[in-house]
């Protein structure tokens, strides 16, 4: 009689919470799901709507501010969900009947135990505020990052930015997550212009004078051209040699391009300036115009 009187009382108190604390519980763990996505719902909208006007205006290449909004719309949902998520976990627990008060002195001896295992997070968040502050790069930039105690640098378009990442893809097409807080240097490839540089080895015994002309006009040429002049900020010039070796000197010519626009206009120069050698008689020695580094 006194275990079905206890039971009966277990039951009643356990459907009492039920229907007052736990309710909540589900109520919070529901809302912070539905702000969670109503959340992602308005960045992938401002995402949208940066990405929608610059594919119906006439400019080739991302805006600054466009690019830098783009980061701070991702940046901005993640601190607000994660904010959201820690407020809504201390509330589930005060429900559950856990004095957050007397978990202080725990909490601390936890904090500190964390603290010393937690400092790389840390150090990611603050390198990512500082990142994002200083806009250094955002979303679309070319970069290529140098990664603390990797030998290879990652290279490629970033994709997502967020205080504790930076996410790139490469030319292989292979995603590269970097913490922000590993980052030694950031070299952006695509932030207000950027330069095409090509060497063309030619014979030593070559004709300078020839060759600067015979540059000059390839230069003066695709400046003319519509389909590259859109891409250039100036005419393509003629550095002058480079390098001289016993058998070989290279000649540099540069043009500076739109951000980001540099490769295309290097393999474009690359063509017309083999061509152009081979039509005057004056080819270039074997590999042909190369990248300059």
């Amino acid at each position: 009689m006194v275990t079905e009187t206890l039971a009966a009382g277990a039951g009643s108190d356990f459907s009492l919470w039920m229907r007052g604390s736990g309710l909540e519980i589900v109520l919070l763990v529901v809302g912070a799901v539905l702000f969670s996505r109503l959340a992602q719902y308005v960045r992938d909208w401002l995402t949208g709507r940066i990405d929608a006007s610059f594919e119906s205006s006439d400019s080739l290449v991302r805006t600054e501010a466009a690019k830098h909004r783009h980061a701070l719309a991702q940046v901005v949902t993640w601190v607000v969900l994660s904010l959201v998520y820690f407020l809504v976990g201390l509330e589930v627990l005060k429900r559950m009947g856990f004095q957050l008060s007397g978990l202080v002195a725990p909490a601390a001896v936890l904090g500190a135990a964390i603290g010393f295992g937690a400092q790389r997070i840390v150090q990611d968040l603050l390198a990512g505020f500082f990142l994002i502050t200083e806009r250094q790069y955002g979303f679309g930039d070319v970069v290529r990052i140098s990664v603390g105690g990797q030998s290879e640098p990652a290279e490629g378009t970033v994709e997502d930015v967020t205080l504790r990442i930076t996410t790139v893809r490469n030319a292989d097409g292979s995603v590269i997550t970097v913490p922000n807080g590993q980052i030694v240097k950031v070299t952006n490839l695509s932030k207000d212009w950027a330069r095409a540089a090509i060497d063309i080895p030619v014979k030593a015994t070559a004709d300078l004078t020839k060759i600067y002309d015979v540059l000059r006009a390839v230069g003066t040429k695709a400046f003319q051209d519509r389909t590259l002049k859109s891409l250039l900020l100036d005419e393509p010039s003629v550095m002058g040699v480079e390098d001289l070796t016993v058998d070989q000197m290279n000649i540099r010519m540069v043009a500076r391009t739109l951000p980001g626009k540099q490769f295309e206009v290097s393999r474009e120069l690359r063509a017309r300036v083999a061509a152009a050698l081979r039509r005057e008689g004056l080819g270039t020695v074997s590999g042909g115009p190369s990248e300059a580094q």
